[in-house]
């Protein structure tokens, strides 16, 4: 069986893992977890990064952060992982969702400021398999109804925006805040871990303080006070040091992986395309491809269950994605009703194929060869 996902080595992973041990410091913001740091904030521009144990506590920071509570809005895709909902739902907050666009599984932002009202506080923007939503229409948007944004960039990393002039802006660098995912399935990865990126500077001392259970530690480190102690909320968001050293090893190949990766998608549209009535992703046109997912549509769930599973049993394992939020046990009473027919059909239609770098493509194309044509 080829598998979906396979995590990545470099070689130096466990080189680094032993360092950060003889270093003698391996709960967390340690050596491995600045030098990550410096790494994103030095090659991306952001303005502060903070390591966390994963992506959904990236986004429970973001939630505390812009003081998300009952009776606050916050505006998002249906079409994304529980994650991007349950940071929010967690501080109270009434989750309005949004369709994708009929061409891709990103939020239409076209919709977005239909559903805006008084309590709206966020807009929650998911940047699907890595392409970027319009962040051009949703900052504007954002801006002239004075709301916050948060990029979930989980599966965006080294992924751009580019504007209407052809200036590259990092995902999740736009946003007041932003989250990357280095979960064992992602790019780069940590096995589990995740990032909060700080854009507002108004953020990034309270940021630091909730990372670090609600005490102002990194302040008395830095030699800015002369004690420490409990001054907000917080909770134990530190990614461990050893997982930051796992890390660091993967930053340090990630041209490589890019390379390998964007190759693998660019093999997958090429056959699909030219041999077969499945539809293959649209990448937009404000959007660079990082190959994080190689997806397609088939035309019905029923068709998209039979490939399945008939992939499976000539050798190769592809899944299916998101189940639409909306219509989750959980929110679909909390719902509006209204019809989000794109989410739907990407909930019914969606699959992906495998794509990393030790992917032996030749035998996956072999598979494909004989089953598509």
């Amino acid at each position: 069986m080829i598998p979906f996902n396979k995590p990545y080595k470099s070689g130096k992973e466990l080189l680094f893992i032993e360092d950060a041990i003889q270093r003698g410091k391996i709960s967390g913001n340690g050596y491995y977890t600045m030098a990550c740091h410096e790494f994103f904030e030095a090659r991306y521009g952001f303005n502060k990064c903070l390591l966390t144990t994963s992506c959904t506590d990236a986004l429970e920071m973001a939630a505390i952060l812009i003081n998300i509570g009952p009776g606050d809005e916050v505006i998002m895709p249906s079409f994304t992982f529980v994650s991007t909902a349950n940071a929010f739902v967690l501080r109270g907050a009434k989750i309005v969702f949004t369709d994708s666009m009929e061409d891709h599984p990103n939020m239409d932002e076209s919709l977005i400021e239909s559903l805006i009202t008084e309590k709206t506080k966020a807009i929650i923007v998911v940047h699907y398999a890595g392409m970027a939503c319009d962040m051009t229409s949703i900052m504007r948007i954002a801006n002239q109804h004075d709301i916050f944004v948060v990029e979930d960039a989980a599966q965006a990393v080294d992924s751009f925006h580019i504007d209407e002039n052809g200036i590259r802006r990092p995902l999740g660098g736009m946003g007041h805040l932003g989250a990357m995912s280095f979960h064992e399935t992602k790019n780069i990865i940590s096995g589990e871990g995740g990032m909060l990126i700080i854009n507002d500077e108004r953020f990034i001392e309270r940021a630091e303080i909730i990372w670090e259970k609600g005490t102002n530690r990194s302040s008395f480190f830095r030699g800015e006070v002369d004690k420490y102690g409990w001054v907000d909320i917080g909770s134990s968001f530190l990614m461990s040091e050893l997982n930051a050293a796992y890390l660091f090893a993967q930053l340090l190949e990630l041209e490589v992986i890019q390379k390998i990766r964007i190759e693998q998608f660019l093999e997958y549209q090429g056959f699909f395309k030219a041999r077969s009535d499945l539809k293959t992703p649209n990448i937009p046109h404000h959007a660079t491809l990082n190959g994080h997912m190689f997806f397609l549509l088939a035309g019905s769930l029923k068709e998209r269950t039979e490939i399945l599973n008939d992939l499976r049993e000539l050798g190769l394992h592809a899944v299916f994605h998101y189940l639409s939020l909306h219509r989750s046990p959980v929110q679909s009473m909390n719902h509006d009703g209204r019809a989000l027919v794109n989410s739907d059909r990407y909930t019914d239609q969606l699959f992906r194929l495998p794509i990393y770098p030790e992917l032996p493509y030749s035998k996956v194309r072999k598979i494909l060869e004989g089953y598509f044509n």
